[in-house]
């Protein structure tokens, strides 16, 4: 009961993009589907099928691929550079942190294991399936949690998010990002990458930590 006392609240993380390198492993699964690792095509591309020189696949040849995003896959993303300190520095200024991921809930324990291995200072990992809806997949969860942030670098993850939560959006590769427009209103803070929020969060919001 002290511990809860002390603490600032919840801060809820994005997993890819945030805390970990998904581009980095999309090419070694490309590498375990086809045998070859795939040379960089695009190093400010948002998305990783523009970032490396590889081709659209169907039929067979994306069956083969799709297996790739396993258990190990999803237990095996390296960290994003300065993204483990980053936890560390805000989990030292009082802040719990939760790991909440659009991701089947069949991979949620992979990836927990994933931050765990990297030695994140994490306690949890909420998975929240991908959904077309208008809606993030991520508000229900988000609206149950109640963490006074919110970091993710997908904009559109932050529609339905409450009005109450900062919302802090990582800007990262720009070459067809979703980060884009009018929703861009609805955020409370853009940053380069996870340090870069735990810095101004922890030095220059005060009032974030209330």
């Amino acid at each position: 009961m002290d511990n809860a006392k002390k603490t600032k609240g919840i801060i809820a993380l994005d997993a890819d993009g945030v805390l970990l390198d998904y581009h980095a492993s999309y090419a070694l699964a490309w590498k375990k589907a086809f045998g070859v690792l795939p040379a960089v095509k695009d190093p400010l591309a948002y998305w990783p099928i523009d970032r490396w020189s590889v081709q659209r696949v169907t039929g067979d040849e994306l069956e083969r691929f799709r297996q790739c995003f396993n258990m190990e896959f999803w237990s095996t993303i390296p960290a994003l550079p300065g993204a483990l300190e980053a936890c560390h520095l805000l989990k030292n200024a009082g802040y719990n942190l939760v790991c909440v991921s659009a991701l089947k809930q069949t991979y949620r324990l992979s990836r927990l294991q994933n931050i765990r291995d990297h030695g994140f200072p994490i306690d949890d990992v909420v998975a929240t399936e991908h959904s077309d809806a208008d809606t993030s997949p991520k508000a229900k969860a988000l609206s149950t949690l109640k963490p006074v942030a919110f970091v993710d670098d997908y904009l559109p993850y932050f529609r339905g998010v409450p009005a109450n939560i900062h919302m802090a959006l990582i800007i990262r590769e720009p070459n067809g990002s979703p980060n884009i427009g009018d929703e861009l209103n609805n955020i409370s803070s853009s940053h380069s990458d996870l340090m870069e929020f735990a810095n101004w969060w922890i030095h220059r919001a005060p009032d974030a930590e209330s």
